[in-house]
């Protein structure tokens, strides 16, 4: 197997509306698992890694059910604690053309959602490891699960464990009083690797470029740098500060890139014209799936990591469901100019 990666933080149930249609028009639901740090354990596991995740899952039918399958797509689960009543459920209903998608989330007083600091054995959960990563979906969901993930950020800096994070800004999630950057910021001191998307570091942290709208359809990638240098100079840990670019054109044709700041060079990943998208749920976590594979697979060249991740996310579009389905040859045949889609026979 592959490099020991252990990620943390809530698997659920996902309830989407067939097709396209609308949350009022549906009486059935299509039933599948996905969550930002599961996503990026599946994407790995693709890859050839060994990827661990780590949650709290109920210990009924329905949280054996999200067990299994994670195994089935070659996660190892052995690290998962249980307790708590519930899986936590989010509702999916697709957009299309000028209408956005929309989510509607049932994940209070989940099994993770009530969490408490000392569940995890984080000396165990670590051991071997060489990656650990978390998003900051997971401190939005409880404070004890802010608190379980801090205990298990600090564990990986003593133990030398390189350590990233996704933004991953949700509003509608912040609901126990406190706000997103007094909450992420200790946790995000503890990371050499921060990923966010076009507004993640403004919304979280204050941090924005100057003169982009990401309603217009493109972004410019070299107006990132400054937020890259404001990340890397609030958190000093940080060695590497990546930038999804999505460019929105419609809820069915996103154009998509990305940007990566060592500290002293801007590196930018090719454009992808994302022309009919199926499924864009899990992009991001895609990209950090792509991100790890890249930055531990070229050590010593960022523009071929960023451009894995890059390719790797474009793929994940066209995959129905929250995890990203594609080999390393997919992603390398895309990398390498071939966007044709021709049969493979």
């Amino acid at each position: 197997m592959g490099k020991k990666i252990v990620t943390f933080g809530e698997i659920m149930l996902r309830l989407a509306t067939p097709g396209y249609l609308r949350f009022a028009q549906t009486d059935t639901f299509t039933a599948t698992y996905g969550g930002g740090e599961a996503n990026v354990a599946v994407s790995l596991a693709n890859y050839g890694f060994d990827p661990a995740f780590v949650t709290r899952l109920p210990n009924n039918d329905i949280g054996e059910a999200a067990l299994m399958d994670l195994r089935k797509m070659g996660v190892d689960t052995s690290l998962i604690v249980r307790g708590g009543d519930r899986l936590g459920i989010y509702f999916l209903e697709s957009g299309a053309v000028s209408r956005g998608s929309k989510v509607v989330y049932d994940r209070a007083h989940s099994a993770i959602a009530e969490i408490e600091k000392g569940m995890i054995d984080w000396d165990k959960t670590l051991e071997g490891a060489e990656w650990f990563h978390w998003t900051g979906i997971t401190p939005a969901i409880s404070q004890g699960a802010a608190d379980v993930c801090l205990e298990g950020i600090k564990k990986a800096n003593e133990k030398g464990i390189t350590v990233s994070c996704d933004l991953n800004y949700r509003k509608n999630l912040w609901k126990y009083g406190k706000k997103a950057g007094e909450v992420m910021e200790d946790m995000v001191a503890g990371c050499d690797i921060i990923l966010g998307n076009e507004e993640d570091a403004e919304k979280v942290f204050g941090i924005h470029p100057e003169g982009v709208d990401v309603t217009k359809g493109h972004v410019e990638g070299a107006a990132y740098e400054s937020v890259g240098s404001q990340l890397m100079e609030r958190f000093p840990r940080a060695k590497k500060v990546i930038i999804t670019l999505r460019g929105s054109i419609s809820a069915s044709h996103n154009s998509w890139s990305g940007v990566l700041w060592d500290g002293k060079q801007l590196f930018e990943a090719p454009t992808y014209q994302i022309t009919h998208i199926v499924d864009r749920v899990g992009g991001g976590d895609s990209f950090m799936g792509g991100l790890i594979y890249g930055l531990n697979t070229y050590p010593d060249d960022d523009q071929q990591a960023l451009n894995f991740a890059v390719a790797a996310s474009c793929l994940k579009h066209t995959v129905y469901g929250d995890y990203n389905r594609v080999t390393v040859p997919e992603v390398e045949k895309l990398m390498s100019g071939d966007a044709s889609g021709r049969v493979s026979r």
